[in-house]
């Protein structure tokens, strides 16, 4: 598969799997809501996305509808579901993602020893009536039909070449090798793919794909490989979020293409200028924070302190930067925002910041952006960041907090006065406990009553000085299901009781049993 270049000389394309609703989801405590993964959904459709995982339809009702709803809004990818070679997955993915306007099931089945003798409990010729049978099901019921070999590279490369032989033969068009464990290193996965593709009489028939884990470090470096061993499709997650240490992050992978191009000879079709809005999107639906350093989209990825680099910047930026801010969505620009500031001016600095809110969420934002400022004397980006980001989160929470008293100090006892609004009516509470903090919780559990465990409790300064915001995160696991929240406040009790609150949202939006308080004021 190739494209042109504007030179004129041909580039190879590589198709962008993105699978931040799936796999990314399934990383403890980043469980989204429907709203957040449509969200999410139209913004990978908008960025040049081709290939869509919208989930794991035969998981429960809520993916199934997920999956569906996506299905039927996305206007260019393709949309996959996941399906484990089973016969009622098969059947439910179908069922899914049957409105798409590209349609694609995407079943696995594992292939290495290890799993064949501890997970399957099967022969290797059984496996291999087990994918004919379930390609076969799958291509019924649409044209695109994915396979994966779940445990590739743990996988006896004789056997591999069975399966991917006996899966291409009976209807698949795209195969996926997967490093499912994070165990290859670049040169191991780059010889299976060439070895596979060399060996498989039929493997012109099929694009292969790379699906990888960053147990080592090594997910970016061996997706990379796998494109030179003739993948031509990439499995990847926003932020690189996932199983365990994670996937491969879809920015890195795409601005490594764009950027070495003279030895990755490459094309994606993603517009890399969202990349920075797709990541500040997705860590605020999963309340998993970038870390600042982190390639791409990290705070610090643009940031220059050094005395040395910045003096090479100011003379030519190409010094200490290999890749424009610009290019992947982040402005050079600063604007000091402070209580004289506008709106005009508010919506400039979050556009350049790569936020795109509705005039509700803006003027929401903005009211909270004022009685910040006036509360602190320097409003820095990651204070607007943070404000912003605990918005949109707050948006579809049905328990709010309208106020939050405390007493405090060497003389307790330590007593928290709370008011929350719970869908449309305001009841109030008064709690002791061992110190504000537990007071607080207490007066929460009080008005809504839950049998939520606090698994996490933690507290960061969002920027230096005695008044910096308070950022706290909690994470409440209830049914065997966990989840976290962030929010960031100068009052850092404040910050507390709404980190808490927003981790309870999101179990009620999960189905969890909380019942509320209505003895209203």
């Amino acid at each position: 598969m190739t494209i042109s270049t504007k030179a004129g000389s041909p580039r190879d394309r590589v198709l962008i799997f993105d699978t931040t609703l799936r796999d990314g989801e399934q990383c403890p405590g980043a469980t989204m809501t429907l709203e957040e993964k449509l969200e999410i959904a139209d913004l990978l459709d908008a960025m040049g996305v081709d290939i869509i995982e919208a989930g794991f339809p035969i998981a429960s009702n809520g993916d199934f509808e997920a999956v569906s709803l996506i299905a039927s809004r996305v206007k260019n990818a393709t949309v996959a579901g996941l399906a484990r070679a089973i016969s009622g997955d098969i059947a439910r993915a179908g069922e899914a993602v049957r409105h798409a306007v590209r349609p694609r099931i995407h079943t696995f089945v594992s292939t290495s020893p290890i799993h064949l003798a501890h997970q399957m409990r099967k022969t290797e010729d059984e496996v291999i009536e087990i994918i004919t049978a379930t390609v076969a099901q799958a291509r019924n019921l649409v044209e695109d039909v994915e396979w994966s070999a779940m445990d590739a590279t743990r996988t006896s490369i004789d056997y591999l070449c069975r399966c991917v032989e006996a899966a291409i033969k009976t209807g698949a068009t795209t195969i996926n090798l997967p490093d499912t464990v994070g165990y290859a290193t670049p040169d191991e996965y780059r010889h299976m793919f060439r070895s596979v593709r060399e060996r498989v009489p039929n493997s012109d028939k099929a694009i292969f794909s790379a699906h990888t884990h960053d147990d080592l470090g090594l997910a970016v470096a061996n997706s990379l490989a796998a494109i030179d061993g003739g993948a031509r499709q990439v499995e990847c997650t926003i932020n690189g979020i996932g199983e365990r240490a994670g996937n491969a992050a879809l920015e890195e992978i795409v601005m490594a293409i764009r950027t070495r191009s003279d030895v990755l000879p490459y094309e994606t079709g993603i517009n890399a200028a969202m990349l920075t809005r797709a990541s500040k999107l997705a860590a605020a639906a999963t309340s998993f924070p970038v870390q600042y350093n982190k390639a791409i989209v990290g705070r610090n990825a643009f940031a220059h302190e050094s005395g040395i680099h910045q003096d090479g910047m100011i003379k030519n930026a190409q010094t200490y930067e290999i890749m424009t801010p610009e290019s992947v969505g982040v402005s050079k620009t600063s604007l000091v925002m402070g209580k004289h500031s506008g709106r005009n001016a508010f919506r400039t600095r979050l556009g350049e910041m790569g936020y795109d809110l509705s005039d509700n969420q803006l003027e929401d934002a903005f009211v909270r952006f004022k009685e910040l400022a006036d509360r602190k004397k320097h409003v820095y980006d990651e204070d607007i960041e943070a404000l912003v980001d605990q918005n949109i989160a707050m948006a579809h929470d049905r328990i709010k907090l309208v106020s939050l008293s405390i007493v405090a100090g060497t003389r307790g006892p330590q007593r928290a006065t709370m008011k929350l609004q719970i869908d449309d009516k305001v009841v109030t509470e008064e709690q002791e406990g061992n110190g504000p903090v537990d007071a607080t919780f207490n007066a929460i559990k009080a008005l809504v009553p839950h049998e939520a465990v606090l698994e996490l409790y933690q507290v960061h300064a969002v920027t230096e000085g005695t008044d910096a915001q308070a950022e706290v995160s909690v994470r409440l696991s209830a049914n065997d299901r966990s989840v976290t929240s962030r929010a960031a406040d100068p009052d850092t009790l404040v910050a507390s009781a709404q980190a808490y609150l927003g981790a309870l949202n999101k179990l009620m939006s999960y189905g969890a049993r909380l019942h509320a308080q209505h003895a209203a004021e």
